[in-house]
């Protein structure tokens, strides 16, 4: 397929010539010209192409092995090795003189010009210059200081970085605002308040409880005697005591007695023991909603009596009294400490009520510390104490301050002679501190006397007898 030397006829030719060139077949060049097919020398080299070679001699070989290269490729030259540029000096280290840098000029500006940046430098628009000028100005003129610092408030409310979580308080300040303006009908009374708020409270605890949680062990605690006791039940089980006490609530009022079956009156013990008994099987989360409604329904009930004097309607504990006002602070008390048992058993934190609320339950406690003390004396579980005499009732004697401090906090005058005496800062002959929260634990039994964070002062007897007649106070 091959002519005479120096011609080949195995390419098309191209509009210029056989190989695309302006001046024909092979023209010389100087150089190597790289081709599509491989690399062309104009001084007799080689084209390689998709076929074979083409040598300059006019020899075409059509195989990889006829016409190839007579000798071995040129060895490349050698490239020079890399050098790493050293480091530069610093011009601090060299000795030399530091470049003058020159700073620019301030502006100098008039004060109408000034005043016109006073919106763009709040909204910090203006450039660095003008910045500087404005701020140099707001020190000496003091109306365009009180006109930018109005400018920059107002930036800050079109501005105001805000968290995306809702304020705790907005709850409670969008329903005072609406009760301001239109008050309910039938208002709930302040003493059945803290009822109200701790039954809500522990319900929204509940409300996301699986099966694990319902059925969690809860130990409950009070004292008797001259130590502490307990009782160990689940969630469920406490729901289930705090629906059976609560029911005497309930049969003052009217209602009807989740213990139908048994004997309407009996101590909160005895009545938790008789449903725990009662059950079939253990308590589980379908006495939620029983519990809740049987809450509804008392403070419904003394919304509507809540006038004149429903507070003061009995409400027997078996072996006591309490009117309705206190029995409702004395259930309030005894669901926020079952909801902090409760808190406890599945690891989740639970605060203290509201101070007004927990002012309340510490007031009640300590009216009832004289009785109880009392009762104590009779057990034989308290001393008679040195210089004891006896007062008649409604005459002052001697006396213990209880200083409770904290939020919820005050200051109350124990009589230590005689329930019907009273108290009186001229018989004061002992003098106790305590937080809020811990007399409230102190109260529940969950904190014995003797660990009891007290300030004492006084009476070391009478001290001590007050102290354990405030656990006393506790019970299942």
């Amino acid at each position: 397929m091959s002519g005479g030397a120096g011609r080949s006829e195995a390419h098309d030719d191209g509009p210029d010539g056989p190989h695309g060139g302006p001046g024909g077949p092979h023209e010389q060049s100087d150089g190597p010209h790289q081709g599509p097919g491989g690399p062309h020398n104009g001084d007799g080299g080689t084209h390689e192409g998709s076929s074979g070679t083409h040598d300059g001699d006019g020899t075409h070989g059509g195989d990889g092995d006829r016409g190839a290269h007579p000798g071995p490729d040129p060895a490349p030259a050698p490239r020079p090795p890399r050098r790493i540029p050293l480091p530069r000096a610093s011009v601090e280290d060299s000795g030399l003189p530091l470049p003058d840098l020159a700073l620019p000029a301030p502006l100098r500006l008039e004060h109408p010009v000034l005043k016109s940046l006073l919106g763009a430098w709040a909204l910090a628009a203006c450039s660095a210059e003008e910045t500087a000028a404005v701020e140099e100005h707001l020190g000496a003129c003091g109306a365009c200081a009180d006109e930018a610092r109005r400018l920059r408030e107002a930036v800050g409310l079109l501005q105001r970085p805000e968290s995306l979580d809702l304020d705790p308080g907005l709850r409670t300040r969008v329903l005072e605002g609406c009760l301001d303006r239109r008050p309910p009908l039938i208002p709930v009374p302040g003493w059945a308040a803290s009822y109200d708020a701790e039954t809500a409270r522990l319900d929204a605890l509940l409300q996301d409880f699986g099966d694990a949680e319902w059925h969690a062990p809860v130990r409950l605690r009070w004292f008797r005697g001259a130590g502490g006791t307990s009782r160990r039940t689940t969630v469920a089980g406490v729901i289930a005591h705090l629906l059976a006490v609560d029911g005497l609530v309930a049969v003052a009022l009217g209602l009807d007695d989740p213990l139908a079956a048994e004997k309407p009156v009996a101590t909160p013990a005895e009545r938790t023991e008789a449903f725990w008994e009662a059950s079939h099987f253990p308590p589980t989360r379908s006495l939620r909603g029983p519990w809740r409604e049987q809450t509804h329904a008392v403070v419904r009930a003394v919304s509507f009596t809540g006038g004149g004097g429903a507070g003061t309607l009995p409400v027997s504990y078996g072996d006591f009294e309490l009117p309705l006002r206190d029995a409702l602070v004395d259930r309030a008390f005894e669901c926020w400490v079952h909801a902090e048992d409760i808190a406890e058993a599945v690891d989740y934190p639970y605060t203290p009520p509201a101070p007004g609320h927990l002012h309340g339950m510490i007031d009640l406690a300590a009216r009832m510390l004289p009785g109880a003390l009392a009762e104590r004396r009779r057990a034989g579980l308290a001393g008679p104490g040195h210089s004891r005499h006896l007062v008649t009732a409604g005459q002052p004697g001697r006396s213990l301050r209880l200083e409770i401090e904290g939020s919820g906090g005050g200051e109350w005058l124990i009589p230590l002679d005689s329930p019907g005496a009273v108290g009186s800062a001229d018989h004061e002959v002992a003098h106790v501190a305590l937080d809020d929260v811990e007399f409230c634990k102190l109260a529940a039994g969950h904190v014995s006397p003797e660990e009891a964070a007290a300030g004492q002062l006084g009476d070391r007897e009478a001290i001590r007898d007050v102290l354990f007649a405030a656990a006393s106070l506790s019970r299942m």
